[in-house]
């Protein structure tokens, strides 16, 4: 038994925020699945060019892509795909298991389609039939543009990981997209049973910048403020998603919970604990994808001291009044969390594109 079993007996589903080819042949992911009880598996744009430039796992894949005279673009997915579906056999007994709510890989559509609804609804059924499992989850962005590809993904039977959340009340246009999703998903014929969704909530970052402007303001008040943002906007969260799915009845028989996530856990200032978004955010029917790094630091400090998450509102939102009286305007930095999350993501592709496109000639 570690923290991470820990986690999951409190309620909170350890998925593991990397994949690659390496991983996958090597045996390793198969280990840490196994060894550190992930269940599940998160990806990203960065995550893929990182993988995709490293190494000699993907050469002979590449090599059959050029004889095909295949285009970046199609090249990049057709390697993602892959080690989707190959992660996803992997945990296809942690989805029988757990009945559909973990053993899921997640794969996320091209990032600079995030305002372009057609596009998105397009790629999200694409990818859902490339891939093939039941257990994939397609990660469509919560920008406005995307928020009715959502519920169209959804309507269509395909289990959405709605990624790039940062305020509660983005969060709740997620959870009625969800929502209404579903309820069209049942109207189509689906079943909604089958239909899983998580809404991942992105905590560091959040703390990341509103640090930079505490330590702009510099007062007394303002520094001691320092770290606390992300966890309370994340425990916001929790209490919405505590409200809004405590009596199912307006969903159709046999609907899901969709379960809040927790990203981007990994600390990113050295003086906090490297297990801080992990303690501090344990309770019922959540999931926390954590790089391997986090995932080794909460298994070493074992200081996970059971749900964190139910009742822990109140104290949160004295933190957002002080944060406003400090003088942080919480809108703007939802807006530019957002704004910056696509981007970077956009970058990431297409800094991978660019490399494909070479490695393609």
């Amino acid at each position: 038994m570690t923290a991470i079993d820990d986690l999951f007996n409190v309620g909170t589903s350890t998925w593991l925020d990397d994949l690659s080819r390496e991983r996958i042949t090597s045996g390793n992911l198969d280990e840490i699945k196994a060894q550190k009880s992930i269940v599940g598996v998160t990806t990203n744009p960065a995550i893929f060019a990182k993988a995709m430039s490293a190494g000699d796992a993907y050469s002979e894949q590449l090599a059959e892509l050029r004889a095909a005279s295949s285009l970046a673009d199609a090249a990049v997915y057709a390697m993602s795909v892959k080690d989707v579906q190959d992660a996803c056999d992997l945990f296809m007994d942690t989805y029988e298991a757990t009945g559909g709510k973990d053993g899921r890989v997640s794969i996320e559509v091209d990032p600079r389609y995030a305002a372009d609804e057609e596009k998105t609804v397009a790629q999200a059924a694409e990818l859902w039939k490339l891939v093939g499992r039941e257990n994939v989850m397609i990660k469509i962005p919560a920008t406005d543009e995307s928020m009715p590809a959502i519920t169209a993904s959804l309507a269509e039977g395909i289990s959405v990981n709605v990624t790039l959340i940062f305020s509660v009340d983005r969060y709740r246009e997620v959870i009625a997209a969800y929502k209404e999703g579903i309820r069209q998903a049942a109207a189509n014929g689906k079943d909604v049973s089958k239909i899983h969704s998580v809404a991942s909530f992105f905590v560091s970052r959040m703390d990341t910048e509103v640090d930079n402007r505490l330590e702009q303001i510099g007062s007394e008040e303002a520094l001691a403020l320092r770290g606390k943002a992300g966890i309370a906007n994340a425990r916001l969260a929790y209490q919405l998603f505590e409200t809004e799915f405590a009596d199912m009845s307006d969903l159709p028989a046999g609907a899901n919970k969709q379960r809040p996530l927790w990203a981007s856990t990994g600390v990113k200032n050295p003086d906090y604990p490297a297990d801080m978004y992990v303690v501090e955010l344990a309770g019922p029917d959540t999931v926390n994808t954590m790089p391997e790094a986090t995932i080794d630091a909460a298994i070493a400090g074992d200081n996970v001291r059971g749900d964190t998450l139910t009742g822990a509102a109140a104290v949160s939102e004295e933190t957002f009044a002080k944060l406003v009286e400090v003088g942080i305007d919480l809108e703007d930095v939802y807006a530019v969390l957002e704004r910056e999350g696509v981007e970077k993501f956009v970058d990431a592709w297409q800094e991978l594109l660019d490399s494909m496109e070479a490695n393609l000639k």
